[in-house]
């Protein structure tokens, strides 16, 4: 058994080199921001208890939003270096206690769960860190790039992270690189060799490449694409009866009406019809299989609950949700007045940009119990993205 681990993701760099507007662990890949990549594959491995992130204080606002209700610590604020940002992390670890911690640089967001666990049980040795061999020839050159010689790569490995480490060991080591007037060290394998630790190396991932350049997203969008290539759709129905009330849920907002809704929780017909498309998208099966209006505990609950696990639900697959599409029926309340602040609700709790939710209503033509005014229909439609997996 490994103990109690922790995680410190480095995200206090500037990062513009790879263009664009924000430090680049605040750009995207398919829409979602590489931070919250990031984070989420230590928040949601088993045997990860605390995950630690280290960000710039002017980024706390770019922060919010890419980390939002994911479950990891309050961030720490980064110094100068990495190595200092590294530091910041594992201080404010200390009053935990981890027996373990893992240190990761945000812009490796493609880190699989299979190379966390490997790095915590590497972590038994007291210093490890993953690595690859080379595969290319590899040449010493001079300042005039001349080869001077050609290097043994079959002793040379391309090193990684997450790095892994006992925690009280690296703490120790980072304090008493502070003492020594030292913050140089590129990353903490080489300040453990320099305080003494003994580093051995585990197998790395080829797919956990670092985001560097420009070059790096484009690259990576398009490995992303080829990677979620099963492209699968879902429909959801849902409806509920009017009742007495001054107000009816939809789409995640409350509008004032003369009638309510009737329905075991909030009753949202709109994002119970999401709910089922997502489901049925991932053939998970349906919103009233895991969630059972039988189970009083959902009485009153409010749909947004069951909109977020839905999309964990894509997400916990490696998947991706691509594009949300809601038609409401009925004859009132009007809902083109509503209609962004829709799209607005959904987008915040699915975890997607707006402009990948969609919202239309119409009337039955005064046929039907909708247009006979007895309640509400949604349908719904899910596009998601997986990656491709045996037939």
């Amino acid at each position: 058994m490994a103990g109690a681990v922790a995680t410190v993701v480095v995200a206090g760099g500037r990062g513009l080199r790879a263009g664009g507007q924000v430090p680049k662990q605040y750009r995207t890949i398919g829409s979602v921001p590489v931070l919250r990549q990031s984070l989420a594959i230590f928040a949601s491995h088993p045997d990860i208890r605390w995950v630690q992130p280290v960000i710039h204080r002017e980024d706390s606002e770019l922060y919010e939003q890419a980390a939002k209700e994911l479950a990891v610590l309050p961030p720490a604020f980064g110094g100068a270096t990495r190595q200092q940002s590294v530091h910041a992390g594992l201080e404010a670890l200390a009053a935990l206690r981890p027996d373990i911690v893992l240190v990761h640089d945000a812009a490796r967001p493609f880190a699989s769960q299979a190379l966390v666990s490997r790095a915590i049980q590497a972590a038994a040795a007291g210093a490890a860190i993953p690595g690859l061999a080379m595969t290319d020839t590899v040449k010493e050159v001079d300042g005039d790039a001349r080869v001077v010689r050609t290097i043994d790569r079959a002793r040379l490995r391309g090193i990684q992270t997450p790095q892994a480490f006992a925690f009280d060991a690296l703490l120790e080591a980072h304090r008493k690189a502070v003492a020594a007037g030292r913050d140089d060290f590129t990353d903490d394998a080489a300040l453990a060799e320099w305080a003494g630790m003994t580093v051995s190396v585990f197998e790395g991932d080829a797919e956990n490449v670092k985001l560097t350049t420009a070059e790096d997203f484009s690259r990576m969008e398009a490995h992303e694409l080829v990677r979620l290539g099963d492209v699968r759709t879902g429909n959801g129905y849902d409806v509920h009866a009017f009742v007495d009330g001054d107000h009816v849920w939809l789409g995640g907002i409350k509008i004032g009406h003369d009638r309510g809704l009737s329905g075991h929780s909030d009753a949202d017909a709109g994002l119970h019809a999401l709910v089922d498309a997502i489901l049925g998208a991932l053939a998970d099966g349906d919103i009233g299989e895991h969630f059972p209006p039988s189970d009083p505990k959902w009485k009153g609950a409010s749909s947004d609950r069951f909109l977020r696990f839905a999309v964990e639900r894509v997400r916990a697959r490696g998947g991706r949700l691509v594009h949300l599409d809601l038609t409401i029926v009925c004859e009132a309340p009007k809902i083109g007045p509503h209609r962004d602040a829709m799209r607005a609700r959904i987008a915040e709790i699915a975890g997607v940009s707006i402009e990948r939710v969609g919202v239309k209503a119409t009337t039955s033509e005064k046929l039907g119990f909708t247009g006979r005014r007895e309640g509400i229909a949604a349908f719904a439609t899910a596009t998601v993205r997986l990656p491709w997996s045996a037939p």
